[in-house]
């Protein structure tokens, strides 16, 4: 027994920057962003926290499949945006939202989401939770460097929630991660200790472009072909691929590789950016209340970033 996805939620802050906007204090151009990374727009946070948007859309979820928060056996957050270090932000979720079951966060970065549903999975298997939500809440406008293009001008911030119930929907996943911060990473403040002698680095979001982007399609296409061949299937048996919004050229790329026609990935980065961990189910929600998703439907969801982190599943909708 494992589960089945019953209710999907989205929230996005109200503010909407355009990418012409962006032009007036950061040195690019609105047709460079759209040719090297795809977003158009992104959402950003003027007086909402992670927390607040993660609270959102989870109650969006809940409402989805006529879920009351009492009926929660778990919920599991993530984010790397947090507002605190303590308490959790779902500790803060189960709080505000009036649920009364035990919750923790898991800290996997854009692949956080699949991360979340394959730890879920190892509950429901156990037979210790019936029903269970899962959250992925970024405000990454607050980590960023927002005088380098580079990385200011790809992420934006929302939240994603998912309802699990007990069932047969999730079918098989790849997890991988190859620990190292050359690539990707994200200095907290180091504190003002008297007996540190550690030099400080600024909190921003620090990511290696094009090792970035190499990564990611490496790990897509292998996460995908090992799916697939792991359970006697082609990409004719997927009705959708749902993949991580990082970036418009990395998913194009991906799909010439594995020969899989770009009408099957589903994109919304032009709409919100890099969510991180929001990214897929944000764009779970929206296809999910479009009616694009059918039960039966075979999905896959795959997600690649910082740890670096990639993990992959199959899902039964």
């Amino acid at each position: 027994m494992s589960f089945s996805i019953i209710g999907t939620g989205m929230y996005v802050p109200p503010k909407i920057v355009t990418n012409d906007e962006l032009c007036k204090f950061v040195d690019t151009s609105d047709e460079w962003i759209r040719q090297r990374v795809g977003v158009e727009r992104r959402h950003i946070c003027t007086d909402e926290t992670a927390t607040d948007l993660a609270c959102k859309a989870a109650i969006n979820a809940l409402e989805n499949c006529g879920c009351a928060p009492g009926e929660l056996d778990l919920i599991i957050a993530a984010t790397v945006s947090g507002d605190m270090a303590s308490p959790s932000v779902s500790c803060m979720v189960q709080r505000r939202i009036g649920a009364e079951c035990f919750a923790f966060d898991i800290n996997a970065a854009c692949a956080a989401f699949v991360f979340m549903l394959d730890t879920a999975a190892g509950f429901f298997k156990r037979g210790r939770v019936k029903k269970a939500l899962i959250v992925g809440a970024e405000q990454m406008s607050k980590i960023v460097n927002w005088e380098d293009r580079g990385t200011c001008v790809i992420f934006g911030d929302g939240a994603g929630a998912a309802v699990l119930e007990a069932g047969d929907g999730y079918v098989d996943s790849v997890l991988t991660t190859k620990g190292g911060d050359e690539v990707i990473r994200i200095p907290h403040f180091i504190g003002k200790s008297p007996f540190s002698t550690i030099r400080p680095q600024e909190p921003y979001i620090f990511m290696e472009g094009q090792e970035t982007f190499k990564y990611a399609v490496n790990a897509m296409c292998s996460d995908i072909r090992k799916l697939l061949e792991d359970n006697n299937l082609t990409a004719d048996d997927i009705a959708l691929i749902v993949p991580h919004q990082a970036n418009k050229r990395i998913i194009d790329l991906a799909a010439a590789r594995l020969k899989i026609p770009t009408e099957k990935f589903y994109v919304n980065i032009q709409e919100y950016g890099n969510t991180s961990s929001a990214s897929i189910p944000i764009a779970l929600d929206e296809l999910n209340r479009s009616g694009r998703l059918k039960r039966g439907d075979l999905i896959v969801l795959t997600a690649f970033g910082g740890g670096l982190s990639n993990a992959s599943c199959i899902i039964k909708w």
